[in-house]
């Protein structure tokens, strides 16, 4: 006879944190913000709920800990897009743009989830203060990759750009965006040298 194996574990700490987080995730995207509670994060990390407690000192912070797992999945994204882009300063800037229109960035479920980030800006600080963390470094390194194609001032440019990529991030991740991912790229390239004049 098969012994019944138990719901919770034994893993390494690392996997159980990473677990947590990740479970945190998707509960995020599937439920929101009202539904990701102590045990629905629990029960899908397979972990037992006192052990959050172990790890984070609420579920406030294994959510902002989420946040930040969430942006440097995306900021590893980025960087890989870039890193196998043609090396011209145009190439690198615009593949680090038109990432965000494939996957793993323009995904329904990365999607859900950083809405509930977004909407948890407007009521928690420490999520505040993370969301515009995450945001400067995209922004940051985009002036960056501005600078290399033409020297100046681009904090306004990549205001801008960042603007119009999320929007059209959020049209194609929603689905039946009425333009494809081709015409997403098209469409920051003209931006682009419209705004690079």
């Amino acid at each position: 006879m098969q012994a019944v194996r138990s719901p919770f574990t034994r893993e390494s700490a690392d996997t159980r944190r990473d677990a947590l987080i990740a479970a945190c995730a998707t509960s995020l995207a599937k439920n929101g913000v009202q539904g990701t509670s102590v045990r629905v994060i629990c029960t899908a990390a397979g972990v037992s709920s006192g052990l959050l407690r172990h790890y984070f000192e609420g579920v406030d912070a294994l959510v902002a800990a989420t946040y930040r797992w969430t942006g440097d999945k995306v900021q590893t994204a980025l960087a890989d897009a870039v890193a196998v882009a043609p090396q011209t300063p145009r190439d690198r800037l615009l593949a680090y743009l038109t990432a965000s229109f494939v996957p793993p960035i323009a995904d329904p479920e990365l999607l859900a989830t950083w809405l509930a980030f977004w909407a948890l800006t407007k009521t928690d600080a420490q999520i505040a203060m993370l969301h515009g963390e995450i945001y400067r470094d995209y922004r940051a390194d985009l002036e960056a990759l501005l600078a290399a194609c033409q020297p100046g001032d681009h904090r306004l440019t990549a205001v801008a750009l960042t603007a119009l990529v999320d929007g059209l991030w959020l049209e194609l991740s929603l689905g039946d965006a009425p333009f494809s991912r081709e015409e997403a790229g098209v469409l920051v390239e003209k931006w682009l040298d419209s705004l690079l004049g």
